[in-house]
């Protein structure tokens, strides 16, 4: 039997990008023949993709951690490292994408529609890239950054014109199957309705979908009976059908009573299914007993306000005149329907004043700590490899540039005094010296920097705190018994 699953929570992280090569050309007589290090390629996105024939988020339930490929480092010879393999996820058409808090990052509808829930990291540059007239043999490379990872919730909402909502056993799954081709399960006992089914109807020249609810019951709005679950695939119809069951056995139920509590739980829910455009079919008027109560309970309805149908699935009788009056309803969804308009690209241009980071002053045990925040900072960063002091002078480089050296002068930073360039719990930090642009005279052997032989003890102090941490941390690992 194939389960239907309608919500999972996707594991998803993107690829790594490779990471540069510092290589140098060489050749018989010709020894340093300049930097010949390639780039590495970019690591790989996850993508959600709308596919039609996927139905169900069953795969996902079961495999919820995807991965994509990571890209490949760079070579000697200028011979750039491969692209990471994208990872395209079928989803179906209705998926709703959220983040852990409930905050929707996009409704997928419409085949082909996508979505990147995870970007692949970027590849480093190579040395060959990062030479300069300044820099003629770098002997570095940038670091390939790592790729996004993160948990998103996929829910999947039907999509459909009609929603046929009533308690279970009814008769909607029987009244689906003669409306259009839809198979459903037919049975005799409660809840054989488990998923939701589609059928197609087309009636003159209209054609739209229409879907069998699993059925309702008290408390269904706050989850009893898998109602929240069932009534989230109402939420995109533009119209409702209440079928009621004129032959009911239970002497306590009647189509009214019916009624009363669907549309209770309707309101309850929200979402707009209450100003819904809905209709009633009395179903089951085949029997004596169906087609008395359906003649008792007509004017009440109908002096409700709603159009009323008299209807036999089995039999067949009423359905021609039901299909078509559910055709007017659609047609006059669609016509009220906002136009789709064709997205516009705004462009915000960065304002004059905004240097793209901040720099913010904390306490780091009495001794001043300068926290730089910023996209560029943040990506160089990740980039740079802190075994190489010649890549760490080029970090510096890069820094004073962007500006954040005058900024860290306003700010009442001085000699020695501790930067920190990320958040809290994954910062880079490091003794600030001032005017660090580096001529050709402060660059030593390939891969070394003199400005970082001088004791630096802002960072020896994050080293010491990290350090107690990992031994606190064994010592607890040790002392726990599990």
């Amino acid at each position: 039997m194939t389960t239907f699953v309608d919500r999972v929570e996707l594991h998803v992280a993107a690829g790594n990008g490779g990471h540069g090569c510092a290589s140098v050309h060489r050749e018989k007589f010709k020894p340093l023949g300049g930097p010949d290090g390639g780039n590495g390629g970019r690591g790989g996105d996850v993508i959600l993709v709308v596919d039609q024939s996927v139905t169900t988020l069953l795969d996902y339930h079961h495999s919820p951690h995807r991965k994509a490929t990571n890209g490949k480092p760079g070579e000697g010879g200028n011979r750039s490292g491969k692209d990471g393999q994208d990872l395209v996820l079928p989803v179906p058409d209705g998926t709703v994408v959220l983040d852990r808090e409930g905050n929707v990052l996009a409704d997928l509808v419409g085949h082909g529609t996508s979505y990147v829930a995870a970007q692949g990291g970027r590849g480093g540059l190579g040395n060959a890239a990062l030479a300069s007239a300044r820099r003629k043999a770098p002997g570095f490379a940038l670091l390939g950054e790592p790729g996004d990872a993160g948990d998103v919730v996929l829910e999947l909402k039907t999509v459909a014109d009609v929603a046929l909502v009533g308690y279970p056993s009814a008769g909607k799954s029987s009244l689906i199957s003669v409306l259009s081709a839809a198979k459903p399960k037919i049975a005799d006992y409660p809840f054989t309705t488990l998923v939701p089914n589609l059928g197609v109807v087309t009636a003159g020249s209209t054609v739209y979908t229409i879907a069998d609810v699993p059925g309702l019951i008290p408390g269904a709005s706050q989850g009893k009976g898998l109602g929240l679950e069932f009534l989230r695939h109402v939420e995109r119809c533009s119209v409702l059908v209440h079928v009621l069951d004129t032959a009911t056995l239970e002497s306590d139920r009647d189509p009214v009573s019916d009624l009363d509590v669907i549309e209770a739980e309707l309101r309850q829910y929200g979402a707009g299914l209450e100003n819904r455009p809905r209709l009633v079919v009395l179903n089951k008027v085949d029997i004596p007993d169906g087609q008395d109560l359906a003649d008792m309970v007509r004017p009440d309805l109908e002096e409700r306000g709603y159009r009323v149908f008299e209807v036999s699935a089995v039999a067949h009788k009423g359905l021609k005149e039901l299909s078509y009056a559910l055709a007017e309803f659609v047609a006059e969804a669609r016509a009220a329907k906002p136009q789709e308009e064709a997205t516009r690209i705004v462009i915000r241009p960065k304002a004059v004043d905004d240097a793209g980071f901040t720099v913010t002053r904390e306490e780091d045990e009495g001794a001043p700590l300068y926290r730089v925040r910023g996209e560029k900072p943040e990506r160089w960063v990740r980039q740079t490899d802190f075994n190489n002091d010649e890549a760490v002078g080029y970090l510096a480089d890069r820094l004073n540039r962007l500006g954040v050296e005058d900024k860290l002068m306003k700010a009442g930073a001085r000699a020695g005094d501790g930067v920190a360039i990320g958040p809290e719990d994954d910062a880079v930090v490091f003794d600030w010296e001032p005017s660090m642009s580096a001529g050709a005279e402060m660059l030593g052997r390939r891969g070394e920097d003199h400005r970082f032989e001088a004791p630096r003890p802002a960072a020896q102090r994050r080293r010491d705190r990290d350090a107690e941490r990992d031994e606190s941390e064994r010592e607890f690992d040790d002392f726990n018994p599990f």
